[in-house]
């Protein structure tokens, strides 16, 4: 597959809310990934170790409604944009998230992901 091809798929399953289908697919056994904040969820490295962040995310947030838009490719590296609203269980104050996740693709596979918001 080319890379515009694993994007566009990658986009899809997140679009249809297969989020895990599409890590379990496209995700590198050996992934990294950052964060941009401070704390223990700001570097994860491995499938597993994402997981558990995924797993940790959802149980922490109700989600209301998002979109996921893309993906945006350029050479080895392609975008999406994230928006949801959600409402962190820990605050219970509703808010939209808008982030972009930034995805280096190596060997088939997405081997680096690092999100801006």
């Amino acid at each position: 597959m080319t890379i515009a091809e694993i994007a566009k798929d990658f986009t899809e399953l997140l679009k249809q809310g297969e989020n895990e289908a599409a890590a379990e697919k496209y995700n590198s056994d050996d992934i990294v990934s950052y964060e941009a904040m401070e704390g223990p969820m700001a570097i994860s490295r491995g499938k597993e170790a994402l997981r558990q962040k995924g797993q940790w995310w959802q149980e922490n947030n109700e989600v209301h409604g998002g979109s996921v838009e893309g993906p945006y490719v350029n050479g080895d590296q392609f975008a999406v944009r994230f928006k949801f609203d959600i409402t962190p269980k820990a605050t219970g104050e509703r808010v939209t998230m808008d982030e972009v996740g930034l995805y280096t693709v190596k060997n088939g596979k997405i081997a680096e992901e690092r999100f801006y918001y």
